[in-house]
């Protein structure tokens, strides 16, 4: 899969495990470079939606063109998918391109 990040620091942090240590913490940063080497070779958001632990969920609200997977609860990694020609968003099969929009806790008061 293809991906796009919402900034090059975000980049940074997702592809570099140091830098997503230093940044999240051992246990967060370990699981996102984890996902986002998931992500990276698996060739749509089917594959990510077969991984358990990865629970891949569409969010709600003024989210709902987002998705989801689980780093450390309550911490989420939220993907914007770039659908592209015949892409479906309820097609996670056709979703090759994704944007990684960052590394959240969506939940309670910063709720949005």
């Amino acid at each position: 899969m293809k991906l796009h990040f919402k900034s090059r620091k975000l980049k940074r942090q997702c592809e570099n495990p140091r830098e997503a240590q230093k940044k999240y913490g051992p246990k967060i940063g370990t699981k996102l470079t984890q996902r986002v080497g998931e992500l990276e070779s698996a060739p749509s958001l089917a594959d990510i939606e077969k991984i358990p632990a990865a629970r891949l969920h569409r969010l709600k609200g003024q989210r709902s063109n987002e998705l989801a997977v689980d780093l450390v609860h309550p911490f989420r990694l939220v993907l914007k998918p770039i659908l592209e020609g015949d892409a479906d968003i309820n097609n996670l099969e056709s979703i090759t391109i994704v944007r990684i929009e960052g590394v959240t806790d969506y939940h309670g008061k910063q709720k949005r």
